[in-house]
């Protein structure tokens, strides 16, 4: 409980401030500690709520302060920041289509020897996972309308609208039309609707586990963007790309989603973790790429959303790789294992390009 609150307090006192080394120490501890908290208040909500909304919940939620973050450095960032929103989503999507993915299919494959999920809910997640991420991070690189990998602003908007409303489409048929073919099964298909042997917080509980998951994922971007400096000075002493800074906010912002989704993989929950790892792509584009493209009306010079060749071959063996882990419901440590390499990859090619 007082964990977000004392994040919160370093903010107050840290923001705008130039960290001396032992602060950004201090401040990348209390760091850790939120995105713990984080995690423990969202599976109070969702334990509340039920599956799916709790992992949507968090997913919505680290994606809305996600999008802060990004403009925020975006204002101050000059041309360097130009392509941040891109290299940020990029890696929010290889880290949770690969990463948190390929860990919780290891997880669930080792406690089970095999992960069983719902082919239809996560299929679905996944060939939306995808189409969104090629609209908005591959056709800017093939337009022709202005020179470089950027849509026009008409080309922008339309983007947006598109993105906006195929991730909302989606979650009207998790949360509505189809939601049991998102709700954890057992590994003989039954669909599993609450938890077992846990009775529900009460409402006030959840709600004030609610306002402190706000605080704490307030905190974690807060407090991410105040030790960014000292990143981008690592960064850039360690003769890395740039591109670099983006794959570290996606990292930290997800962090409380790759520990929930391992936590719901261990007991067993596979289709919650799934829930989250997908979700949680979904959401880093289908909400990124609106808020960006209206924070664009304000901010300063272009906006580069295209990949690049080594880029989008990744984007594409992951989606390969990723169609024929879901199709059939089920998975083994080859498969995680697979994923997980796939992370390894793109965090080496993200270093040395």
């Amino acid at each position: 409980m007082y964990v977000p609150i004392m994040a919160v307090a370093a903010l107050v006192l840290t923001w705008g401030r130039d960290l001396p080394p032992p602060a950004v120490v201090v401040v990348a501890l209390l760091l850790g500690a939120a995105v713990l908290a984080a995690v423990h208040h969202a599976e109070v909500v969702a334990h509340r709520v039920g599956e799916p909304y709790g992992s949507l919940i968090l997913a919505v939620a680290v994606t809305v302060i996600e999008v802060a973050l990004i403009v925020t450095l975006m204002i101050s960032g000059g041309e360097k920041s130009q392509s941040l929103a891109r290299d940020t989503v990029f890696a929010a999507v290889m880290i949770t289509c690969n990463g948190i993915l390929g860990i919780s299919l290891l997880v669930g494959a080792i406690r089970r020897r095999v992960a069983v999920f719902n082919p239809e809910g996560t299929g679905a997640a996944f060939a939306t996972v995808a189409a969104i991420a090629t609209l908005s991070l591959v056709l800017p690189t093939f337009t022709t309308s202005s020179q470089g990998p950027q849509f026009t602003p008409a080309q922008l908007a339309f983007a947006a609208v598109v993105s906006l409303g195929l991730y909302l489409l989606f979650v009207a048929v998790q949360t509505r039309r189809h939601r049991d073919y998102f709700l954890p099964i057992t590994t003989s298909g039954k669909v599993i609707d609450a938890e077992e042997h846990l009775d529900p917080p009460t409402t006030r509980t959840a709600l004030n586990s609610l306002g402190l998951l706000l605080l704490a994922l307030i905190s974690v971007v807060g407090l991410a963007k105040g030790i960014s400096p000292a990143v981008e000075s690592g960064v850039a002493a360690a003769g890395l790309p740039h591109a670099v800074v983006g794959v570290v906010i996606a990292l930290l912002v997800l962090l409380p989603e790759t520990i929930a989704a391992v936590r719901a993989a261990v007991r067993d929950r596979m289709q919650t973790s799934i829930n989250l790892a997908l979700g949680s792509a979904m959401a880093s584009i289908g909400l990124t790429i609106p808020a960006i493209a209206v924070a664009m009306i304000w901010l300063p010079g272009p906006l580069l959303l295209g990949l690049g060749g080594t880029q989008m071959v990744m984007l594409a063996l992951t989606v390969v790789v990723g169609t024929l882990t879901v199709v059939p419901g089920r998975a083994n440590i080859l498969q995680g294992g697979l994923h997980l390499g796939l992370l390894a990859v793109f965090l080496f090619l993200a270093a040395s390009p």
